[in-house]
């Protein structure tokens, strides 16, 4: 297939190390034979994945199709050291190396780890990552503030469309599958001039869910209904001009009925909860090249999102209380969100110093505005009452950034990069809180990169990144009966990390093994941690971000492709981790011995305790087999390590594997592929809790899971033309 001319919009992150887990991530040109070129696009400048000092992990179109995955949660599990929250009909929160956020109720979020699609910036947005038309999925490791600044401490995800192409191309999908799904897509793609080019994709994905609601008599009460339209337009008027248009629709109508009383696929909610979102958002690109000392980019972005996330509180029907009770909560927001970045790139004929140092110089500026709307209501008998909160949280963030790779050596490399930020922030809610505050933050890198040989990189690098602090407005009303008590937990510090990382990578025995290594090692300053507080007069739990004192993470990252034989490649991915607090004394922690009596939340030392949502290890590997010159067969299995849900409580996933397996036939413009997920029908748990919330049992503290996709087959057709 045959590009009109490519248009990367601004890359919003620097890359690390990379590895394809797929191995299927697309080629520039062929290596002779054996395995293909992947070519990161999350950069100041497109490059070589094995050219990337860092860590970062690679899927391409191929390796979306095979793995079956309908948006990004479906593929975190194949990056070493990225796990992923629910608490929603998706896991739309990631972390990674052990950082990031697990949810977001009333107070606003500063997100750990960037959401970039098309040079649209949907972070904490996670609905909006559909794998439709997805060319390439970019997960960068560690911090990337010399880029993209204060929503990327641990790390960015990079998704990119496919480009319009010349030649007039089509593909029509349909997908069947248990629990009620199916899916249908379709793509075009062509010239409408020999300057103007155009690509559009369409999709619709259905599923009944994996729940039943035996009080209403439902399979459908946490199902998914995603609607997308995805256009491009690429217009190149002369040589040394290209401009793009991305535009971007999404209607997500999913249910949110996930959790039982009695840890089961089966749930008594009477008032069922839903997980909506509706975006439009457009990105315009641009690449002028038309001075001989240096080439300018630009992309200007827009956003806006409507979510409602609302749920059953009491998980069951108003007479299964016995005094006739129902609690529903419903978090409505409305996000606004522009960005526009621009940037100068050094050409051969103005590198500095004697021609051995490129440059790249840029500025950006986003402005966001968040609005929240949050209605509880809580019924006993045959009474009703609402309460109502509201937020505005209004957001500036104005950067200049920089970097430099200056040549010391035929075999060594110098890259330093540095940032500049001005954040503003103001809130106000309901309540009567206001809080204004405005930040200078900086972070950056120095990497020395050496070329042990043609085939070979060696690399070090230091990396710092931050992430605002801010305000938690709701539990500053909870107390206002005692606020001097309550003053340390209204605000939160600014978080700042310290990234040290070793790393090799390579591609031998003629580019049929392909091999990326890291090591690191973080060291976190005014750790942001998600506690609660319990208020003896409401009953009820208020979230709130704090400070711990500290945390380290230290870690080993790999990833192996190899073209074994003509017909055979294996793949693997592995993450080893270890990430703790530091002289954290959570006022939130349960301790389980005096709680079964009190039902009271007491403090307690979390020195040396691993963070939430931080399994110890991961991995993924397979195999993919062409059995004939029509038959593919693609087996995979995958893992990883109990974790701790919370820093709240002691309470744990279960560590699990997964077995997947796909066989597909291809015959000239067509292929129809059998495929099955989590085949031995393993139970593994993706988000848990730890309080009272059932009568039966006179509302003792227990723990609560919400399950992940039990064993499930399809049938997927694909048309191309």
């Amino acid at each position: 297939m045959k590009k009109l001319f490519t248009i990367h919009p601004i890359a919003l992150s620097i890359g690390l190390i990379a590895g394809s887990p797929s191995g299927l991530a697309l080629a520039a040109e062929p290596l002779n034979r054996g395995l293909e070129e992947v070519v990161v696009t999350a950069q100041l400048r497109d490059t070589n994945l094995l050219d990337l000092p860092g860590s970062v992990s690679v899927m391409d179109a191929s390796s979306i199709e095979t793995r079956g995955a309908g948006n990004l949660d479906q593929l975190l599990n194949m990056a070493p050291n990225v796990n992923f929250s629910t608490g929603a009909s998706r896991g739309r929160f990631i972390q990674v190396r052990g950082i990031g956020e697990r949810s977001q109720f009333i107070d606003p979020v500063n997100p750990s780890v960037g959401l970039v699609i098309d040079g649209i910036d949907f972070t904490g947005l996670g609905l909006a990552a559909s794998t439709l038309d997805i060319e390439q999925v970019e997960i960068l490791r560690g911090p990337q503030g010399t880029l993209h600044g204060a929503n990327a401490l641990a790390g960015l995800v990079n998704m990119r469309s496919a480009a319009p192409t010349s030649e007039t191309t089509g593909k029509v999908s349909a997908e069947l599958s248990e629990y009620g799904g199916r899916s249908l897509s379709a793509i075009g793609s062509g010239s409408l001039t020999e300057q103007l080019g155009f690509r559009i994709a369409a999709s619709e994905r259905k599923s009944d869910g994996y729940m039943e609601n035996q009080y209403l008599g439902r399979d459908d009460t946490n199902n998914i209904d995603e609607s997308v339209l995805r256009g491009k337009l690429a217009y190149s008027p002369s040589d040394d001009l290209q401009l793009g248009l991305t535009l971007f629709y999404l209607d997500a109508d999913n249910g949110y009925d996930a959790f039982s009383l009695y840890n089961t696929r089966e749930t008594l909610s009477d008032k069922p909860g839903r997980d909506q979102q509706e975006s439009w958002a457009g990105a315009l690109t641009g690449q002028w090249s038309g001075n001989e000392n240096f080439i300018l980019e630009t992309t200007l972005s827009l956003a806006n999102s409507d979510t409602e996330y609302g749920y059953d509180e009491d998980w069951s029907y108003i007479d299964f209380h016995p005094w006739g009770y129902s609690q529903t909560d419903n978090y409505q927001r409305d996000k606004d969100n522009t960005s526009l970045d621009l940037r100068l790139l050094s050409t051969e004929a103005s590198k500095l110093f004697a021609g051995h140092t490129s440059w790249v110089l840029g500025v950006y500026h986003r402005h966001e505005q968040e609005d929240l709307l949050q209605v509880s209501g809580a019924t006993e008998g045959i009474t009703t009452e609402y309460s109502f909160f509201s937020s505005e949280f209004d957001t500036k963030n104005s950067a200049v950034y920089g970097q430099l790779s200056t040549t010391l050596s035929d075999t060594l490399n110098l890259i330093s990069g540095l940032r500049l930020e001005r954040r503003s922030a103001d809130y106000s809610d309901s309540y009567t809180t206001k809080a204004d505050s405005s930040e200078d933050l900086w972070g950056g890198n120095i990497t020395l990169e050496y070329h042990y040989s043609e085939d070979t990189l060696l690399y070090a690098t230091v990396s710092r990144g931050y992430k605002a602090g801010g305000v938690n407005g709701a539990i500053i009303a909870e107390f206002a009966d005692n606020v001097e008590a309550y003053r340390e937990m209204f605000e939160f510090d600014t978080e700042h990390l310290l990234n040290y990382e070793l790393g090799a990578k390579g591609n031998w025995l003629d580019n049929r093994l392909q091999a990326q290594l890291a090591a690191f090692y973080q060291d976190r300053n005014d750790v942001q941690a998600k506690q609660s507080l319990f208020n003896p007069e409401s009953k009820k739990f208020r979230e709130y971000l704090g400070n711990a004192a500290g945390g380290k993470t230290y870690g080993f990252e790999a990833e192996i492709n190899f073209q074994a034989t003509e017909t055979v490649r294996l793949f693997a991915s592995a993450g080893w981790l270890n990430a703790e607090f530091e002289d954290f004394i959570s006022s939130t922690h349960v301790d389980t011995e005096k709680d079964k009596e009190t039902g009271i939340v007491l403090p307690v030392n979390l020195d040396g305790r691993d963070v939430a949502h931080a399994p110890s290890y991961q991995f993924f590997t397979g195999t993919e087999i062409d059995l004939s010159a029509h038959w593919v067969l693609r087996l995979e299995l995958e893992g990883k390590d109990e974790f701790y849900f919370s820093n709240s409580h002691n309470e744990k996933s279960t560590a699990y594997e997964l077995l997947n397996a796909r066989l597909t036939y291809r015959a000239d413009n067509w292929e129809v592929s059998l495929w099955g997920r989590n085949l031995t029908d393993e139970d593994y748990n993706t988000r848990g809790f730890y309080f009272g919330n059932n009568p039966v049992n006179g509302y003792a503290p227990e723990a609560y899971y919400q399950r992940g996709e039990p064993r499930i087959a399809g049938v997927t057709s694909t048309y191309t033309f």
